[in-house]
């Protein structure tokens, strides 16, 4: 039998797999001619020969795993690093000079790094991994007028298969019939009210995956009814295989430290190599010793290089992560703690993230316009209509009372057995002895109870189809002949507000109607009920300390316009009247319109995978950086692409999860504030410890390169330099990353992304300070050369020291005081510079010492000197912070 040119073509290249939604709308394909197109039959299926054909051409039905980069290019990628580089030729400087303990530290350090980079990115390829966990083991199809349970892998296009309530879709569908199906399909489009299936085509125009009722799709569920369906796409082709193939070539941005990290040790590299040329060509020049100049020109070279500065970034970021667990927040990629710090968007899912992923009975509405909500006391008797929602549902009560159905009906059965209606008590007191089920046609369901003599009619469904049967309706004080426009009104006004609304009808009698026309006549309106899956209680505090924060916060959802922009108004996100783009309008968008609509807009509602991907990339382009929540497996590319991927813990996918740089472990959209302070905590601690290692070694490289100018001999030797690098830029300055955050960190607005490390005045601090310090090291070689004191080198030495300790003890803060923050404020620094102090006295006074550091010991009056004249770093700085203080007290 010849194959029928179906628009389903094997994919040689599986990083571009073609989509069949994408070549031939089947979702507008009626039932008839899609089975004639793939050549199968409804009743019989496929035989076994044309099984073994198609697999051949298509393949399995599975989603393919990215193409690795391999372990060993994975693991050399992590030296590419400008900074690294920079430390591996400090490393062998190091070991050239004699210093073989900087050597192995500096390279443990950078092999530190490198094994957690890679022992991240290798995680991050485990995501395709659960892509695949999602196909179901088994599937029941229908092969030679059989039915047979075959693995999911083995199905192929034009396959018919037969779904049942608890199924995971195993391919795309289109559906040949449908009872009472519906599809939990919130993993692909973010709606949280599951899909009605129905089997008749579609309007040509509904590509949105949520509005494709007719269709099933590979890894959503069945939650209630049955169904069956003729197969059109298997593995990559299917809607979560193009996902895959987004999730798996959308290359990861930099983190803004990374970014920041690298400007800054390129713009070192050429500093220093610059400054140590000099100062080894001016010691030449007044005639030094070659090798003492090349000796000191390498130390130099050392310890202006800040080699402890990834591990204080590694330190700050894993302490941080280590907080956000307890938490709630567990950090997958420590970078993404900092990079909280400077997000200016968070594009926030709303199904789950914002909301509780559970609908709930919000609003009752009389006849007459009464209304109220259940969370006020009712001010009437609900019995009647809690009875009446009750029996109207097909939910079933599991084990320990667990309500097992249609999230729409188990949240009446909740809602009546809130009012004191229990369900199962309700079913054997009232027996089901009739029913006419939903369809898209009648939008409406009604079922029919008996008790003794006496027979109800439970009716619930669209306002406009339930209403169409009513004569008479509920008042506050009666049952009155119904103002049907009234009504009709009042459930459009509940729809613009966000809810789902239905109407709720009953009628009573002594016969069991002959016929669904007669059973849905003469109705009595008993209320519009009104559901809505309820913002989370902490989420609008959460939203409004971020914009407190300068942080936008977006909604971009798959879920209908109106819900969205209702739920959106509710959390302060945006207004009533504001603008809603949705899924239709973004395609007509070209990407320079998008990014100029996309600062505009607060609610982005019915989109797809790939919307979300371009509203990320958008403002992106416009210099923002993103954060992206989200919790199934449409936002995993987005998650992947964004500046900061924030997965569901509890509610999210594994894809999700594994897409994500941090996992929200409780759910709670609020858990993002307190990880963007964090993120702020952290980026100060790391701006503290540059200022303070710039400064430092600005000093060292100043003392240096201005002796020779003044008439000075050379102040220090090698072995002075490497010794302060090692005693004030390594425990003492690590210690900054334990500072705790400043007061206003969250009423300050992000940080530009443009925003250089060296920017606020860091650079001209470093520039100050550091010529300070060389100035007191300078004098204090002056006076004491001058005096004929033989003590001058091993003071200058000292006092150098003891100035980089005053200046790490004054830059806690760039504002606050010293005496403001106190002294053991951070007890970890103090106990660091009392250690580095204690250290410094050993080479003064140690004998042993004394010989490796050339150095003698001093009179307690000449320590005191140089302790006096090191603190005036410590007031210059106090002086500095007080001005800025005073500046920002004038503005």
């Amino acid at each position: 039998m010849s194959r029928a040119p179906f628009a389903l073509t094997r994919s040689t290249d599986s990083t571009a797999p073609d989509s069949p939604a994408a070549a031939t709308p089947w979702h507008a394909t009626s039932a008839e001619q899609t089975l004639a197109t793939l050549e199968s039959s409804a009743e019989r299926g496929l035989s076994a020969d044309v099984v073994q054909a198609r697999t051949i051409e298509y393949g399995e039905n599975v989603l393919q795993h990215a193409r690795s980069r391999g372990l060993l290019r994975m693991l050399l990628a992590q030296f590419a690093d400008t900074m690294v580089v920079v430390l591996l030729v400090a490393a062998l400087i190091a070991g050239v000079v004699g210093e073989p303990e900087d050597m192995i530290a500096i390279i443990a350090i950078v092999s530190l790094n490198a094994a957690l980079g890679f022992a991240q990115e290798y995680r991050a390829d485990r995501a395709m991994a659960a892509l695949g966990a999602l196909a179901q083991p088994l599937t029941q199809v229908r092969r030679d007028g059989t039915e047979v349970s075959v693995p999911s892998t083995a199905l192929v296009p034009g396959d018919i298969v037969l779904l049942a309530a608890g199924n995971i879709v195993p391919a795309d569908m289109r559906l040949l019939d449908a009872v009472h199906l519906s599809i939990e399909e919130a993993a692909l489009t973010g709606e949280s009210v599951p899909s009605r299936k129905d089997p008749a085509a579609c309007p040509s125009n509904a590509s949105a995956v949520g509005d494709q009722t007719c269709m099933s799709f590979k890894g959503t569920t069945v939650v209630a009814g049955r169904g069956t369906g003729i197969v059109v796409a298997t593995g990559m082709r299917t809607e979560l295989g193009r996902i895959a193939a987004m999730l798996r070539d959308e290359p990861e941005s930099p983190s803004p430290l990374q970014q920041r990290l690298s400007v800054l040790g390129r713009k070192l590299a050429i500093a220093v190599v610059a400054l140590c040329t000099i100062i080894f060509a001016a010691g030449l020049l007044r005639g030094e010793p070659v090798l003492l100049m090349f000796m000191t020109a390498l130390s130099l070279a050392v310890a202006a290089i800040p080699e402890a500065l990834p591990a204080v970034v590694a330190i700050s970021l894993a302490l941080g992560a280590r907080r956000m667990v307890k938490q709630q927040a567990l950090i997958r990629r420590l970078p993404a703690v900092e990079t909280l710090g400077s997000v200016t968007y968070i594009c926030t899912d709303k199904t789950g993230t914002l909301t509780e992923n559970r609908m709930h009975v919000d609003t009752v509405v009389l006849g007459d316009g009464t209304a109220w909500t259940l969370s006020q006391p009712p001010a009437h008797d609900l019995t009647p209509l809690s009875e009446v929602m009750t029996l109207c549902t097909d939910v079933t009560v599991g084990a320990e009372g667990a309500l097992v159905g249609d999230p729409t009906e188990t949240a009446l059965v909740r809602a009546g057995a809130d009012a004191g209606v229990n369900k199962s008590a309700l079913d054997a007191h009232w027996p089901r002895v009739g029913e006419v089920p939903f369809s898209s046609e009648r939008a409406r369901m009604t079922t029919i109870h008996r008790h003794e003599s006496r027979v109800i009619v439970c009716t619930k469904g669209a306002p406009e189809r339930v209403i169409a049967g009513c004569t008479t309706m509920r008042s506050a004080e009666a049952i009155v002949p119904i103002d049907a426009a009234r009504v009709l009104q009042q459930a459009e006004s509940m729809a613009a507000a966000g809810m789902r609304v239905l109407a709720i009808a009953t009628r009573t009698l002594t016969e069991q109607p002959d016929s669904p026309e007669h059973a849905e006549q003469e109705l009595t309106l008993l209320a519009l009920v009104g559901l809505i899956d309820p913002p989370r209680a902490e989420a609008k505090a959460a939203v409004e300390t971020c914009q407190a924060a300068g942080i936008h916060v977006v909604m971009i959802t798959g879920d209908h316009p109106a819900t969205a922009l209702a739920i959106a108004t509710r959390l302060g996100i945006a207004g009533a009247n504001d603008v809603v783009l949705t899924g239709q309008d973004i395609p007509g968008l070209s990407d320079e319109d998008l990014a100029q609509r996309v600062t505009e807009v607060r609610v982005f509602a019915r989109v797809a995978p790939e919307d979300k991907l371009r509203i990320v990339k958008a403002l992106q382009s416009r210099g923002e950086y993103v954060a992206m929540t989200g919790d199934g497996v449409n936002d995993a590319p987005a998650l992947k692409r964004a500046n900061i991927g924030i997965a569901m813990g509890r509610g999210g996918t594994d894809v999700a999860r594994e897409a994500a740089h941090m996992v929200l472990l409780d759910d709670n959209f609020a858990t993002i504030v307190k990880a963007v302070h964090e993120g702020r905590r952290i980026y100060d601690n790391i701006r503290r410890f540059v200022r303070f290692v710039l400064s430092t070694n600005a000093g060292e490289i100043w003392t240096l390169f201005l002796a020779p100018f003044l008439g000075l001999p050379l102040p220090l030797l090698p072995i002075h330099i490497l010794w302060m690098n090692l005693v004030t830029d390594g425990l003492p300055g690590i210690t900054l990353a334990t500072e705790p955050a400043e007061p206003d960190s969250m009423q300050r607005p992000p940080r530009s992304p443009q925003e250089s490390l060296l920017a606020g005045g860091l650079w001209q601090h470093a520039l100050w300070v550091g010529l300070l310090m060389a100035a007191l090291a300078l004098s204090t070689q002056a006076l004491t050369i001058r005096e004929g004191n033989s003590h001058w080198q091993t003071m200058t030495f000292t006092v150098l020291t003891l100035s980089q300790l005053f200046h790490l003890i004054a830059i806690r803060s760039e504002r606050l005081s010293i005496w403001t923050l106190g002294v053991r404020g951070n007890p970890a620094l103090f106990y660091a510079v009392v250690g580095a102090f204690v250290l410094q006295l050993g080479t003064l006074y140690v004998p042993a010492m004394n010989r490796i550091f050339h150095t003698v010991p001093l009179s307690w009056r000449e320590l005191a000197v140089c302790v006096a004249v090191s603190s005036v770093v410590l007031f210059a700085v106090e002086g500095e912070k007080w001005l800025r203080r005073r500046r920002s007290t004038t503005e």
